[in-house]
């Protein structure tokens, strides 16, 4: 089991490591956590929601997701309340007291998703949650030490040394820790180290005098990695620093001119499931950027981005509030409406946003209906019934195939307008008027289609603006490109025809498993787990 200090500490992406590692080896191994706080999900084959992470981990194994890995998810809508989903399917939206009254529920769940997946696999590789020492909430713990105990699991603890104050950090959590619970502490990891790791040695052999357990790695602070983040924990910490992460700023571009495309991608209070422009990271051609302010949208020189992407969201109704209160709203438009204006893609809740409203007759997110930013002449209703499946289409301007997943409660459909009232009214709603934009916006055309032919997605504008519902849409490698190349084509750049950067996690998987097994005592961790794999 891999625990951590804190979060963001790493827990994720070593337990995907430990997983490409025990599967090299030639074990069946599985990943689990049984709670995860995340706006990361995906759809497993049999259309049940998990975590984007434990999705991950399950690639490493070269596994498909199944719902056991990740028993119950937690999907914040609010400061105080999540939408609680067990085995794949949400029971409701919980505050944290509801919650803890419900969680002996989720327990027994995530126990059972354990015992029936381990009893699959030579290897379990569980991911704590948070920190194992936060006393107020060991009472109902099901995340850390109480799910080491119920799988007799030994556990890593990993402490994040770029931070600072690692070593008081590991010392006053196994400090903190009861008896029973350090019993199940093996050892230690240090992760995210730069310069030279000898220079701890005085370091680790105090670690090992004081506490009794050995360092048993420092894993190096590893850029590029090419893998999704777990959560918005990194992506929102990160929009000052990520000057420093190639592919990915915050803030206004430089004005880099050449032959690179600028795409921002506009953050909201509830972002979710903004992996989907992970794929956008790899291409050459382009910079991508992550934007809160109006003045963010331009580069230097005031040169327009080439797209914005419009993320999703699991408060779409208030997030449609943030943007108008920060300006956001207004400035979209305004680019929207230029006739030489840039790309403006929504995805899942992006695309109900850039509609005429919102309507919220249950309740789900506060209730009403929230006025949308009128670029897409489409209405959306929140339905109690959440939509969870795996998807494939078709892009009909390219005959290009799309692949990916729809995660959402809103049902999204052209908007019924009157010729005679070209203000027009929104089928959610009668009070809301079609903004004076649809006049030169031109009808809502289907710009990507289900295999069965249906609508996934509008376009208005000449296909400038348009909108899917399909998590995942620049995953697939041909459909990325042209829409690279078309943009490209409007900035007055010659296309470049093909795919330069294809999109897959196996090569990167096994850069990292090949980066923490050089930096990990493997052979101490065989001998905790008491079995000998030769490597395959």
């Amino acid at each position: 089991m891999v625990q951590g200090t804190c979060s963001n500490a790493g827990k994720s992406i070593l337990s995907a490591a430990f997983c490409r590692i025990f599967l090299q080896d030639g074990l069946r191994v599985a990943p689990f956590k049984a709670q995860n706080m995340a706006l990361n999900s995906c759809v497993t084959p049999d259309g049940l929601e998990m975590g984007r992470a434990q999705a991950v981990q399950a690639a490493a194994c070269r596994q498909d997701p199944d719902v056991r890995m990740n028993p119950v998810l937690l999907k914040p809508c609010s400061d105080v309340g999540s939408q609680v989903i067990v085995m794949g399917r949400p029971v409701g939206v919980m505050r944290v007291r509801q919650y803890v009254d419900y969680k002996p529920q989720a327990r027994d769940a995530a126990f059972a998703a354990y015992d029936s997946l381990a009893a699959e696999h030579d290897v379990m590789v569980i991911e704590g949650a948070g920190s194992p020492a936060e006393i107020n909430l060991k009472a109902h713990d099901i995340v850390n030490m109480a799910m080491a105990r119920h799988a007799g699991a030994r556990v890593l603890l990993v402490g994040d040394i770029d931070r600072g104050g690692v070593f008081a950090a590991l010392v006053g959590t196994m400090e903190l820790l009861e008896d029973w619970e350090r019993d199940h502490v093996a050892g230690y990891l240090l992760n995210k180290f730069r310069g030279d790791a000898s220079l701890l040695d005085p370091a680790l052999d105090f670690m090992l005098e004081r506490t009794g357990r050995p360092v048993l790695g420092v894993v190096p602070y590893l850029r590029d990695l090419g893998l999704p983040e777990e959560d918005s924990v990194t992506f929102k910490e990160g929009l000052p620093g990520l000057r420093d992460m190639p592919g990915l700023q915050g803030g206004a571009a430089a004005d880099d001119g050449g032959d690179v495309l600028d795409i921002v991608l506009v953050d909201l209070p509830h972002i979710s499931n903004f992996t989907d422009v992970d794929a956008l990271h790899g291409e050459p051609d382009v910079r991508l950027r992550v934007v809160r302010t109006p003045a963010d949208l331009t580069a230097a020189g005031g040169r327009m981005p080439d797209a914005v992407i419009l993320p999703g969201s699991k408060n779409t109704t208030g997030d449609l509030r943030a943007l108008r209160a920060t300006g956001m709203a207004d400035a979209l438009a305004n680019l929207a409406r230029k006739p030489d204006g840039p790309v403006v893609a929504g995805i899942c809740a992006g695309l109900q946003m850039l509609g005429i409203c919102v309507a919220d007759p249950l309740g789900l997110e506060g209730g009403g209906t929230e006025q949308g930013l009128g670029l897409l002449p489409v209405c959306t209703e929140l339905a109690a019934e959440k939509t969870l499946r795996r998807t494939a289409g078709v892009h009909p301007h390219s005959g290009l195939p799309v692949v990916g997943y729809e995660i959402r409660h809103g049902i999204t459909a052209a908007a019924e307008v009157s010729e005679g009232d070209r203000a027009g009214r929104g089928r959610a709603d009668e009070s809301f008027a079609m903004p004076d934009a649809s006049d030169d916006a031109g009808p809502a055309l289907p710009v990507l289609l289900r295999e069965d032919g249906g609508p996934l997605g509008w376009a208005t504008h000449g296909g400038r603006v348009w909108g899917t519902s399909l998590h995942g849409v620049f995953d697939a490698d041909g459909f990325r490109r042209h829409f690279l190349d078309d943009l490209r084509v409007r900035r007055g750049l010659a296309p470049l025809g093909r795919v330069v950067a294809p999109y897959s996690l196996d090569p990167a998987l096994d850069r990292l498993a090949d980066a923490v097994r050089a930096a990990v005592d493997m052979d101490a961790i065989y001998d905790m787990l008491g079995v000998r794999p030769g490597r395959m």
